[in-house]
């Protein structure tokens, strides 16, 4: 396996559903930039954690799961699926204490290693249907 499958996979393991603040540093560039689907860019480690924090304040159980990876240093590309119980506000909507299920891809930059950019883009037409939903 290679050294940039392993830190995609971890960087959602560990730090998405875990939110293993931990391995941060060893996963992240200390300079990493997020965009994410969901909120504005991101600078750094804690604006970072602050975005994963808000997700997960929204959607108990959250959870990443990875459909498919390419891997082409100094880049990596994940299809996603991303899973959720929508048990406060989110997106505007409020919550449903349902489970609502998007699809997504992401696309990662390396360097020395280390995740230097990320950038996101959801289904959030699909998102936003469910979060709609008042009854299962």
């Amino acid at each position: 396996m290679s050294i940039l499958r392993e830190k995609v996979e971890r960087f959602y393991r560990e730090i998405w559903d875990d939110r293993d603040r931990s391995v941060i540093p060893e996963l992240l560039h200390p300079n990493v930039v997020f965009r994410g689907s969901l909120g504005d860019e991101r600078h750094g480690f804690d604006e970072f954690m602050d975005y994963v924090d808000s997700v997960h304040n929204s959607l108990a159980n959250y959870r990443c799961v990875i459909d498919d990876l390419v891997v082409e240093a100094p880049k990596a590309f994940a299809r996603m699926t991303f899973v959720g119980d929508h048990v406060n506000e989110f997106r505007g909507f409020p919550a449903t204490g349902q489970q609502v299920q998007w699809r997504g891809a992401a696309l990662f930059i390396f360097e020395a290693e280390k995740i230097r950019e990320i950038w996101v883009l959801g289904d959030l037409i699909n998102l936003d249907n469910q979060l709609m939903r008042k009854e299962p």
